[in-house]
């Protein structure tokens, strides 16, 4: 059996905003329906994935800011944060792990790393696949992992 993850239900506090938000950031608006006055889903796909995210009014009880660690792979991060700087969109430093391949965002209260795991500052030192990130979050505090993946892991 094939399962894909199609949508992520993020929670924000205000549906325009983070409208204005994500198609800042670059993602396809796909879908900004209002069923009444208790229901509406703004659904953004980000360039090249097939999973989306869906926000809006009735959709979730989670509280707002609430997600940390939600990425996106690009195959250049220095491109990446160029291009996000270039719209506006205030990104960290590039930055790689000292101790692992895994570096979640540190917003919310919530740290993604393992013991003997630190941040260094600039690209992994041999660019290598998996190794370098920079992190980004909505104006609700959810937050975002961008990770340089050159060649996949094998079985991807």
């Amino acid at each position: 059996m094939n399962l894909k993850l199609e949508m992520i239900v993020l929670p924000v506090s205000d549906i325009d905003r983070a409208k204005a938000f994500y198609e800042k950031v670059g993602f396809r608006l796909d879908v900004d329906y209002t069923a009444s006055e208790h229901f509406r889903v703004v659904h953004f796909t980000p360039p090249g994935s097939e999973c989306s995210i869906i926000f809006g009014e009735g959709m979730t009880p989670i509280a707002p800011g609430s997600f940390q660690g939600l990425y996106l792979i690009v195959s250049d991060i220095e491109e990446a944060r160029t291009d996000l700087t270039g719209r506006g969109i205030e990104v960290s430093e590039i930055f790689h792990d000292a101790g692992g391949l895994f570096h979640g965002h540190e917003g919310g209260g919530v740290t993604h790393r393992g013991p003997g795991q630190e941040r260094r500052a600039g690209l992994h030192p041999e660019r290598a696949s998996y190794g370098s990130f920079l992190t980004f979050s909505d104006p609700d505090g959810n937050g975002w992992v961008l990770q340089e993946v050159s060649q996949r892991l094998p079985g991807r």
